[in-house]
């Protein structure tokens, strides 16, 4: 259990700038999902009919963003290529006539949408893979959105990330999205301690990473997206490397609360985390049921198995 515990010293400057750019950190090797992502990368797994990155790009377009970077290393080619054009695919769509599936492919990446690529050399953790950002960044704010966490809104045209660069436009401060967890489940997130700030805000005061249920400040985990100042750029190159080699985004995010007031943003929406499997599989059960297409089917289906007895037991051994 590591605990970073910082006396916010903050200063009166805000940041007024909109939020136009957002990072996706996809060079990871998704080892949990072996061997499935051997020779694919874990951001391409489907779930239902859209890869898991997709679900992260719509989520940062939906809040207004056009400039989408993405944090690549090897074997990530084929998130390049499903954000380009495909102009065998598109031709082959037009001539027969298949029009409403060319728009399909169309929408993937709409004409005002940038994709920019950076390859993050060497794995040094998550915090570097957003270091490797900074050229592409500048100095703006910008959204970190992790594709292992696919995060559903409560409604289509209010996502998690719309939510809070809605907040951030007023608070002008870096933000965090947080859920409450079960106490069991606090040895997997990083958790944050704080004093309400209105609304649905928490001013962190301490985050202590991974910590067991007895030990844990609060309920309140930390979830894959972020709002950030630009200022955590300085505060990640200052890092020495930690646990194996790396550097975390937690860290760097403990000392810009020296600078700066970071605040946690209680979100309206589920969050899916699917770099487990367990969690991806709950992605693709429910997001199934509320497809348009394959819903109603996919529900039959489901109770169909229910009413045989289907479950665990009936399982081959």
């Amino acid at each position: 259990m590591t605990t970073t515990a910082i006396a916010a010293a903050p200063s009166l400057l805000v940041s007024t700038a909109p939020v136009r750019k957002a990072v996706f950190p996809v060079a990871g090797l998704g080892t949990r999902f072996l061997p499935a992502t051997k020779a694919s990368p874990k951001e391409m797994l489907p779930v239902v009919d859209k890869p898991l990155i997709q679900y992260a790009v719509e989520e940062a377009y939906q809040a207004g963003i056009r400039d989408m970077v993405f944090v690549t290393g090897r074997s990530k080619r084929a998130i390049e290529d499903h954000f380009d054009t495909a102009y065998e695919l598109e031709n082959e769509l037009q001539a027969a006539g298949k029009h409403a599936m060319l728009e399909l492919v169309r929408s993937i990446a709409p004409a005002d949408m940038n994709c920019l690529f950076v390859r993050q050399p060497r794995s040094l953790g998550l915090g570097h893979a957003v270091l490797c950002a900074q050229p592409l960044v500048g100095s703006e704010p910008f959204a970190v959105l992790l594709a292992d966490d696919l995060m559903v809104g409560p409604t289509p045209e209010e996502g998690v990330l719309a939510q809070m660069t809605a907040a951030f436009a007023k608070q002008g401060r870096s933000l965090l999205a947080v859920q409450e967890v079960p106490d069991e489940h606090t040895r997997r997130y990083g958790i944050i301690k704080g004093q309400s700030a209105g609304g649905s805000l928490i001013r962190v005061d301490e985050i202590v990473e991974k910590p067991e249920p007895q030990a844990a400040p609060s309920r309140m985990g930390v979830a894959g997206l972020y709002v950030l100042t630009p200022r955590i750029f300085e505060e990640i190159r200052q890092l020495p490397r930690g646990v194996g080699g790396e550097i975390q985004l937690t860290d760097a995010i403990a000392r810009l609360m020296q600078h700066e007031a970071v605040y946690a943003y209680q979100y309206q929406g589920k969050r899916y985390d699917c770099g487990s499997k367990e969690g991806f599989l709950e992605a693709t059960v429910e997001l199934a049921l509320q497809h348009p297409q394959v819903g109603p089917a996919f529900l039959h289906y489901l109770q169909n198995l229910q009413s045989q007895g289907y479950g665990a037991s009936n399982t081959t051994q």
